[in-house]
């Protein structure tokens, strides 16, 4: 079982860890796209989330302060999947499916944080 745990940690915090990376590689197309999503401090927004997936990322995948990393993953995925991945405000039917896919995909995300940390007390 504790292959398991190790395996998932590698997976799950791996993933944010390089979706951090993105942040600050890819960030001016990632401004643009939150500037036309109408957030505001775009640049902050986008850095600033990058550093809160990327450390959460990082405490999941090292086992190191993990609730903590949790509550980044948390603290990250809610307010952008309710502002960047708004589907139900989208018109364009095929826009809308990719923010939906998107929006779905970060509520899983979102569920496996929460129950990692039921897990991690």
């Amino acid at each position: 079982m504790d292959w398991l745990m190790l395996i998932g940690r590698i997976l799950y915090g791996g993933f944010f860890l390089l979706n951090g990376i993105n942040h600050f590689l890819m960030g001016q197309a990632m401004i643009g796209y939150a500037q036309s999503k109408g957030v505001p401090a775009p640049a902050l927004a986008v850095y600033g989330s990058g550093i809160l997936i990327l450390l959460g990322g990082l405490s999941v995948l090292l086992g190191y302060q993990v609730q903590v990393g949790l509550w980044l993953l948390v603290a990250f995925l809610v307010p952008v999947s309710l502002t960047m991945h708004n589907f139900w405000a989208i018109q364009d039917p095929q826009q809308r499916m990719v923010e939906q896919v998107n929006f779905m995909k970060n509520m899983a995300l979102l569920g496996a944080a929460l129950m990692l940390l039921s897990l991690w007390k």
